[in-house]
């Protein structure tokens, strides 16, 4: 479980593809800190670590990813030098400062807005139709594993939704995020509690 608070950003520094992609992915962690079989969150999608190596400060961590993860994430997400918004796995006592996260990404979306506002961005993200009854106006979404708030929303005739976000220059800072572009894919998990009152919702109709 994660809480989308990004923590560090990493780079696919070697891709090999096995059965499955073999990424070897630095970053700034303390490997004494990373354990072999825990969970840790790349760009939104919930990955184990199998090996890992390096310094305090210049670390890396091997994942292997699979098929079905390719298929079900942004196109061109696991090439080598992409980089990636890193979250290790919530631990009992620590701050809850986003909302849940599983790590399992519902959807793709693509940037069809993109400007400053401000010191902001605006960013405008187009959904599929099946998540649009899972997003709402002032609710939590995850976008490359970055908690937001939805801002407003706009329905399509298509049955998607667009929905609007304004990121902050600590976000842009300190995530990926600030260097995507309009046409861009991003990976999006739906807030876990919407989940389960569209389920229920469901049953009772």
């Amino acid at each position: 479980m994660f809480t989308g608070i990004v923590t560090a950003i990493g780079t696919i520094r070697k891709v090999e593809q096995r059965g499955d992609l073999r990424l070897e992915i630095a970053c700034p962690f303390d490997p004494a800190r990373i354990t072999i079989g825990a969970s840790i969150a790349c760009s939104g999608v919930c990955l184990t670590v199998v090996q890992k190596g390096g310094e305090p400060g210049d670390a890396w961590f091997a994942v292997d990813v699979s098929a079905e993860t390719v298929r079900r994430t942004a196109r061109s997400m696991w090439a080598e030098g992409r980089r990636l918004n890193l979250e290790p796995s919530l631990k009992l006592g620590d701050e809850m400062g986003g909302h849940i996260v599983t790590g399992h990404v519902d959807a793709v979306g693509r940037v069809v807005g993109w400007q400053g506002e401000g010191d902001s961005i605006h960013a405008t993200i187009a959904a599929p139709p099946a998540l649009a009854p899972y997003i709402a106006a002032k609710g939590s979404i995850t976008v490359d594993g970055v908690s937001l708030t939805v801002n407003a929303l706009d329905d399509q005739a298509d049955g998607s939704v667009h929905f609007h976000l304004n990121l902050i220059p600590h976000t842009v800072e300190v995530t990926t995020l600030g260097a995507l572009n309009s046409g861009d894919e991003v990976n999006l998990e739906i807030d876990v509690v919407a989940r389960y009152l569209q389920r229920m919702m469901g049953l009772r109709g």
